[in-house]
């Protein structure tokens, strides 16, 4: 087992169902030596207790301490985090009346919310004093109703968005990632380096 390398590759966040976190939930390991991969794999880093936090931050030291422990003459090689958030999450198998509702009440907020805001955008540049001027302008008469200008500007807008959004329906226009979909990535990793560095000011990482 001596001389033996392994190389550790964990992810910033691990999110675990079972309260014994192992190695292998952390993120991912390779040694040429397939009886320590195994044993260090299986290696129980971590256990919440039932009134324990659901989360905590373990710092890169601790598990190479765990790991020299177990398998005592290997050298570990870390390519990754130097510290893991872990999180217990309790798997769902069926989608409860709860996330239905709130799945509704965020479709709702965001299209009242989104109507409201270009309502109240365009209310501010005077959009319809705009497209009046410019109906006399090309015309030379006075627009009646809705006019085609504005329906043609209406379903540029609506076309605008779809393509900016990279959605329609459940289908992706391109196979880029969606705006919202990497202003989500981003919030997580802020909340994720937000906890990590919030934990080690307060002294409750678990370090060596």
């Amino acid at each position: 087992m001596s001389n033996t390398t392994v190389y550790l590759k964990c992810s910033r966040n691990a999110e675990v169902q079972s309260p014994d976190v192992c190695l292998k939930d952390l993120g991912s390991l390779r040694c040429s030596d397939g009886a320590v991969s195994a044993r260090l794999k299986s290696l129980k880093v971590h256990h919440f207790g039932e009134k324990s936090p659901r989360r905590c931050v373990i710092s890169v030291l601790k598990l190479i301490e765990l790991m020299e422990q177990a398998c005592p003459g290997i050298s570990v090689e870390v390519i990754g985090e130097a510290d893991v958030l872990v999180e217990l999450v309790e798997a769902e198998t069926q989608k409860s009346w709860r996330q239905w509702w709130k799945a509704a009440l965020v479709c709702l907020v965001s299209f009242f919310g989104t109507a409201f805001t270009i309502m109240a955008y365009h209310n501010d540049v005077g959009i319809h004093n705009v497209f009046m001027e410019l109906y006399r302008i090309v015309l030379n008469r006075e627009p009646k109703g809705v006019n085609l200008l504005e329906a043609a500007y209406s379903a540029g807008l609506a076309l605008g968005i779809i393509t900016f959004f990279n959605h329609v329906g459940g289908r992706r226009l391109t196979k880029d990632p969606t705006p919202i979909e990497v202003a989500m990535k981003n919030y997580e990793k802020d909340v994720d380096v937000t906890l990590i560095e919030t934990a080690g000011r307060e002294g409750k990482e678990q370090d060596v």
